[in-house]
């Protein structure tokens, strides 16, 4: 199974810690390094953080990393528009070697976007089936060819359909607990499904719904299924409940939803996501100035450092 870190930065980190994270991340072996792309902390935090954009970020440790593969989870059809998204992603994925994935949803946090003056319109899964036309269709045409879409949300021109990307794919993420509209939209344009926090028996129907899209699409092409979980792990008890308190969570509520415990629990759960179909996690670290809990997560799940 792939695994890859997933963080939450409107919470609450810099740059340079953001940078440290995923360093450590890329150290230890982990495949991919994943961020939110959110503007607005959710409940309590540290007042002296602001957000920090999310493609910018990116476009640093595109630069400041390897070998690690980067990307959102998910940015949302609000913020940016199309045309200007797949510019940036594909400067991105050319500053990185070829190393970057878009995941891109319908946003949902309306405070967030009263706070920032962003438009939250109602038809927002409209946008993001538009989106993904636009985004891909912009990648996929040829050089030297022009990109022209007619929606009802966008309208592109002629455009030069640059920059492409360094990879000839680059993998676009498609995610949620739908099971008509989301897995339809999976099928049809993305290169993986994710399940963001799914409840733990609601994995194989969820993929089962995927499965009825791709056959109904006539897919041939492989997708990926992923999931994202919150990690918190220990050693001992008494490091588990020290580290579940410092995300304000408790220990059981993480033990039952999560990746969570000891690593005897660890290695139970992962079991049972794969055989769910999970193919892909993202492991949730919401407290990123705990460095060491990523040396534990690599040793729980058999991590080798790289």
């Amino acid at each position: 199974m792939d695994l890859r870190i997933f963080t939450e930065p409107q919470q609450g980190a810099s740059y340079d810690e953001l940078l440290a994270i995923a360093q450590r991340t890329e150290q230890l072996g982990f495949d991919g390094f994943f961020r939110s792309d959110h503007y607005l902390r959710m409940g309590d935090g540290d007042p002296g953080y602001g957000p920090t954009d999310a493609w910018t970020t990116l476009a640093g440790l595109a630069r400041d990393t390897e070998r690690v593969r980067l990307g959102t989870l998910v940015s949302s059809v609000t913020y940016r528009l199309p045309g200007i998204l797949a510019v940036q992603v594909a400067n991105v994925d050319q500053m990185s070697g070829g190393r970057v994935e878009l995941g891109l949803g319908t946003g949902w946090f309306a405070e967030e976007h009263a706070a920032f003056g962003i438009p939250f319109p109602q038809a927002r899964f409209d946008l993001l089936e538009e989106q993904l036309a636009i985004v891909t269709g912009f990648w996929e045409t040829p050089v030297g060819a022009r990109f022209s879409f007619e929606g009802e949300h966008y309208r592109l021109e002629d455009a030069p359909a640059l920059p492409k990307p360094a990879q000839e794919r680059l993998p676009v993420i498609v995610g949620g607990l739908g099971e008509r509209r989301t897995p339809r939209l999976a099928a049809e344009f993305a290169d993986e499904h994710n399940l963001p926090f799914p409840a733990l028996d609601r994995i194989r129907p969820l993929f089962a719904a995927l499965d009825r899209a791709i056959e109904r699409e006539e897919r041939t092409r492989p997708i990926v299924r992923s999931a994202a979980l919150v990690a918190v792990v220990g050693d001992d008890e008494a490091m588990f409940a020290r580290r579940a308190a410092a995300i304000g969570r408790e220990p059981q509520e993480l033990r039952e939803h999560g990746i969570a415990g000891s690593r005897a629990e660890v290695e139970d759960r992962m079991g049972e996501l794969a055989d769910s179909g999970v193919e892909r996690l993202y492991l949730q670290v919401l407290d990123m100035t705990d460095l060491d809990h990523l040396d534990e997560i690599a040793a729980f799940t058999g991590l080798n450092a790289v």
